[in-house]
């Protein structure tokens, strides 16, 4: 028994340890307690205070630009099928609500080639329907489907982009996410906490990452200097050293490109990750007719050489041209399923695929923060002192055993959302608030049972024996329906909603360690003392 204890106590000790540490770290002074905090326990937008701005991506343009490809594969096909038209146009919809009109007409087809051309037309552009219009005119218009994905497309792939350029920038928590509201199906909410200057958000979001794909000259490096040694100081013409991102926990390595790139970012139209003939992981990706006929000049002229993509001036992959590429191609040899994936996502996010507008902009103030802050801990600490006050009066000195379960629980609550990164907001602090609630409910449960066994007759340590074995199951009863309710919170809210159900979840997982295992563990230590138990005071 006294070994079992033993083993519990440490259990605990360590759990608190981690905690303590998880949370303030290994401070030497109160300053450095202050800031360690500060950093560990990081303050959403409504705390701390930053920029807000909700963007509306432009989706017509996406349309605009697919319409675009779609007339120079035409012409394209039209031309190698010995196909004569007169005109190959589109509308131009100027609004999300007109983007679903678009429409290519395709006027002056011969009589004699329209098999040829319908065959061709549902054979590669199963994505649009052709409508005849007369005998030798007719008019393409995207398939409901098609238009949905493509819209979709386009707002995940601004995401990606929006995110890119924050992140690039080292800008501590950020928020991009589709936004909420049912009336804004194409808006991003982007807010970043501690940045409280709008326009300069503007500008990190409006200035365009550089993509490119560069031919290599030389390399790899181990640094710049032996890059430069081995061409006596001086760089060839129009080249210049990049520094590929390190793998695995490798050393950095730096190649001679070409200063000018074969291609760019707006040259791409699609990448994603996938595996080759030998279940090696690579990255595919197509490009805009234009951009296919030139590579496709460029890649026959240099097989064998080597190719590096690179974005925002660093290289995050090197690959040798094995074959002509045209429309599409693809980069072989990547380690694993996560470098893939992350090569395709660079490749997609290189720029945005559409415009976008500012619906909203505003700046929060840290005024409002603290004012936040300081209601929120008065309101913590007011109902904490009323719990404590009325579990020491009503339970006695079992009462000290739930204040301990209760502090420990806060203290679990903090150092998980420390070790998690999660950001505390005002709802978040809601839910801490409510975790008092909960812990407090589970340990009533737990002492009233054990009172019910006293007056049944039991011996004080057979009562709380059944106490807490009884209570355990109405404790995960009850703490299961209110995680199964935080989890639609999370999968249907939004940002401040999300943070109050992951706050509230961390609570409840932490209130039964503490209330079930921490709670039993000190009625152990107290009952372990006496030979005979012939009083509890609860």
């Amino acid at each position: 028994m006294q070994k079992n204890l033993t083993t519990k106590t440490v259990i605990i000790v360590a759990t608190i340890l981690i905690c303590i540490y998880g949370i303030v770290g290994l401070p030497k002074s109160s300053a450095e307690l202050k800031r360690n905090l500060a950093q560990n326990i990081k303050l959403g937008l409504d705390l701390r205070g930053g920029s807000h701005l909700v963007l509306q991506v432009q989706v017509q343009d996406a349309v605009k630009g697919e319409a675009d490809t779609v007339i120079e594969r035409l012409k394209e096909d039209f031309k190698r099928q010995n196909i004569d038209y007169d005109l190959l146009e589109r509308n131009d919809p100027q609004s999300i609500e007109e983007a679903d009109d678009i429409q290519i007409s395709i006027k002056g087809i011969p009589p004699q080639k329209t098999t040829e051309f319908r065959g061709l037309i549902n054979e590669r552009y199963s994505g649009w329907v052709l409508t005849p219009v007369s005998s030798s005119d007719y008019r393409l218009t995207m398939r409901p489907t098609e238009m949905l994905l493509l819209k979709r497309d386009t707002v995940e792939r601004a995401i990606q982009t929006i995110q890119t350029r924050i992140n690039n920038l080292g800008l501590t928590e950020p928020v991009v996410q589709q936004h909420g509201r049912a009336d804004a199906e194409f808006e991003i909410l982007v807010q970043l906490p501690g940045v409280d200057d709008p326009a300069r958000v503007k500008e990190i979001i409006g200035t365009a990452a550089v993509l490119g794909i560069h031919e290599v000259k030389d390399g790899p490096f181990a640094n710049e200097q032996e890059a430069r040694a081995r061409h006596g100081g001086v760089l060839p013409p129009n080249t210049r050293l990049m520094r590929e991102l390190p793998r695995g926990g490798g050393g950095d390595s730096w190649y001679l490109v070409t200063r000018t790139p074969v291609l760019t970012g707006r040259d791409l139209r699609n990448a994603r990750a996938g595996q080759d003939e030998f279940r090696k992981w690579e990255t595919s990706f197509t490009l805009s007719p234009d951009a296919g006929r030139r590579f496709g000049r460029f890649t026959e002229a240099n097989i064998g050489n080597r190719l590096a993509v690179a974005l925002d001036n660093q290289l995050i992959s090197v690959a040798t041209i094995q074959a002509r590429i045209e429309d599409s191609g693809r980069i072989t040899n990547l380690g694993s399923e996560t470098e893939a994936s992350n090569l395709a996502q660079f490749l997609r996010s290189g720029s945005l695929p559409a415009g976008i507008v500012y619906a909203e902009e505003r700046s929060v103030g840290p005024s409002l923060g603290a004012d936040s802050i300081r209601q929120g801990l008065i309101a913590g600490l007011a109902g904490l002192t009323a719990v404590i006050a009325f579990m020491l009066f009503y339970y006695r000195l079992a009462g000290i055993n739930a204040v301990l379960a209760l502090i420990l629980n806060t203290i679990l609550l903090l150092a998980a959302l420390s070790y998690f990164g999660a950001v505390l907001t005002l709802p978040g602090i809601a839910g801490v608030i409510l975790t008092i609630g909960m812990a407090v409910d589970s340990n009533v449960l737990i002492f009233e049972r054990i009172k019910e066994e006293l007056r049944a007759g039991k011996s004080i340590v057979s009562a709380v024996d059944a106490g807490f074995g009884k209570a355990f199951l109405t404790i995960i009863d009850t703490h299961v329906t209110t995680i199964v309710s935080c989890a639609f919170l999370f999968i249907f809210g939004t940002g401040p909603v999300r943070g109050f159900a992951v706050t509230l979840v961390i609570g409840l997982i932490a209130n039964v360690f503490t209330a079930v295992f921490v709670s039993r563990v000190i009625f152990d230590y107290h009952l372990a003392g006496k030979r005979q138990v012939t009083e509890l005071s609860i």
